[in-house]
């Protein structure tokens, strides 16, 4: 059995929340400001008048670092790293040494880490897509997907978001584009790449998150299941998947788009919500989205488009009738 050995990240706060290893740890050396106040240095006076200041920030800091890492690490064993496997991990490594530690520092740090990201990111992948109009249910269809043992990519999990103009609801904070992406990296190293791998269709843009280039191009590309739902079936799964949040904030999701749904609509929406009438909002806000579908669908290549007609949105059902189409036919999988 491999042992876990606590990764420590001790970059600054916000490099931390840029983007980081999942799963390290943030011990940081310095604070926001006080990195700021040492490269400030560093750029007017030189190498030495930083290093003396960041000694003197540092000094005070020891003791409990130490005492952190000893309630991370109680057997000893640590993982360290910085922007680039420098002077701040060599030097807490130091530091951890002299209280005892085995320490390793991870070499190239986090700089070398997003390489291999983005290097993994680039690879090909043999993709299936999942898609079909808002309210087909295709992100629980997934989760079905992967209970049946297939392998799945949750772009809307991983982004904190469900890509609409009402997908932040019930949400949490997003992560960084790059984090985004460091995640999903996590996710694809899981994966057999023989076998296929179920993604749902997306915008590009996931809230504030974007899909990296070569992955997007491979989605357009890959084979596509396109679900037909009833838009009765559509409108009953959108009323039970949001009408429980407050009238609030269904109605400034739906000022989002009111551009494109149009004065009158939206007025028609307001008073529907006063009165309760989900269905009515959820009826008008359809229409655009399945404008917005329709023509994204006229963009893909039909040739490798299968139609998958179903007559009730029954989650289980449609995830175990495209697993069998899966397994009983071949499709045209795209490698880049």
């Amino acid at each position: 059995m491999s042992v876990h050995i606590p990764l420590i990240d001790v970059r600054s706060p916000g490099e931390f929340k840029q983007g980081h290893i999942p799963n390290a740890i943030n011990l940081p050396l310095f604070t926001d400001a006080e990195r700021a106040v040492i490269g400030t240095l560093y750029k007017q006076n030189g190498h030495d008048a930083a290093v003396l200041e960041g000694l003197r920030i540092v000094g005070p800091k020891m003791a409990p670092l130490v005492e952190e890492a000893t309630r991370i690490a109680p057997d000893k064993k640590l993982r360290v790293h910085c922007w680039r496997g420098g002077m701040r991990s060599n030097s807490v490594a130091w530091l951890f040494r002299q209280a005892g530690f085995k320490v390793e520092v991870l070499a190239g740090g986090y700089k070398n880490y997003r390489q291999q990201v983005l290097s993994s990111l680039a690879k090909p992948l043999p993709l299936v897509v999942l898609s079909g109009s808002t309210g087909s249910g295709k992100t629980y269809i997934l989760h079905e997907l992967k209970n049946l043992g297939e392998q799945v990519i949750d772009l809307e999990g991983l982004a904190h978001h469900k890509g609409s103009a009402f997908g932040a609801l019930g949400q949490g904070q997003q992560p960084s584009i790059e984090q985004f992406e460091n995640n999903l990296c996590v996710e694809i190293g899981q994966f057999d790449l023989n076998k296929p791998i179920w993604i749902e269709d997306e915008a590009r843009k996931i809230g504030s998150v974007f899909i990296q280039d070569h992955l997007w191009n491979q989605m357009k590309q890959a084979p596509l299941f396109n679900l037909d739902i009833p838009i009765s079936e559509r409108l009953d799964f959108l009323v039970k998947e949001y009408g429980h949040f407050e009238k609030e904030a269904l109605g400034a999701s739906i000022l989002k788009i009111q551009k494109r749904l149009g004065g009158q609509h939206v007025k028609a929406c307001f008073e529907a919500l006063e009165l309760g009438n989900l269905h009515f909002v959820a009826e008008v806000t359809l229409r655009y989205y399945d404008q917005t579908y329709a023509f994204g669908q006229s963009k893909r290549d039909p040739q490798k488009s299968i139609h998958f007609p179903c007559e009730k949105l029954d989650i289980i059902e449609i995830a175990r009738s495209l697993k069998n189409y899966l397994q009983t036919h071949t499709l045209p999988i795209y490698h880049d």
